[in-house]
C-alpha cells in the first residue's frame, strides 16, 4: 500500500508537469518564429557585434537568444518525458520506473540550464510580457520537476524494497 503513494503523486506531477511544458514549448516556438519574422527588419541598421547571432529578438535583450531556444528544447524533451514517464509509472515495474527516473533527471537538469538563462534575463532588464510568462513558468518547472524525479524515485525505492521482500 505504501508504495502507491509516491506513484500516484509522481503521476500527477508528472500530467502537472505536460501541461506547463507543452505550454513553455507553444511560447517558446511563438517567441522564435517571431524572431525569425522581425530578424531583417529590426537587425538592418544594428552594428557588427549585435548580428553575429542569426536571430534578433526585438522583443527582449541580448540573453533572450539563448533562452529561447534552451526554452523550447527543455519544452519539447520535458513533453517527451512526461508522457513516456506516465506509461512508465503506470506500468509500475522497476525498470520502466528506472527509466522514468533517468529521464526526470535529464530533463531536470535541461529545465535548470533554460531557468539560468532566464535569471540572467530578468537581471539584464527589460523585456516583454511574453517572455516574462516564458521566464515564469520556466523557474516554476524547474521546482516541480524536482518534486516529480524526486517522488520517481521514491517510487523505485519502494518498488525495489518490495521485490527484496517477496511481497511483489
Amino acid at each position: 500500500m505504501a508504495s502507491q503513494s509516491p506513484k500516484s503523486l509522481a503521476l500527477f506531477l508528472l500530467f502537472i508537469n505536460l501541461l506547463m511544458y507543452a505550454i513553455v514549448a507553444a511560447v517558446a516556438g511563438w517567441a522564435l518564429n517571431y524572431g525569425i519574422e522581425e530578424t531583417p527588419r529590426a537587425a538592418s541598421g544594428l552594428s557588427v557585434p549585435a548580428r553575429l547571432f542569426p536571430i534578433y529578438y526585438p522583443i527582449g535583450n541580448l540573453a533572450t537568444g539563448f533562452f529561447i531556444i534552451f526554452s523550447l528544447i527543455s519544452g519539447v524533451v520535458g513533453v517527451a518525458t512526461s508522457l513516456t514517464g506516465l506509461q512508465d509509472v503506470a506500468d509500475g515495474s522497476a525498470s520502466n520506473l528506472l527509466s522514468a527516473a533517468a529521464a526526470s533527471v535529464i530533463t531536470w537538469g535541461l529545465t535548470l540550464l533554460a531557468m539560468g538563462l532566464a535569471c540572467k534575463e530578468i537581471t539584464i532588464g527589460w523585456r516583454s510580457s511574453s517572455l516574462r510568462t516564458l521566464e515564469t513558468l520556466t523557474i516554476i518547472l524547474s521546482g516541480t520537476q524536482l518534486l516529480c524525479s524526486g517522488a520517481i524515485h521514491a517510487g523505485v525505492l519502494a518498488t525495489i524494497s518490495l521485490y527484496g521482500t517477496g511481497r511483489v
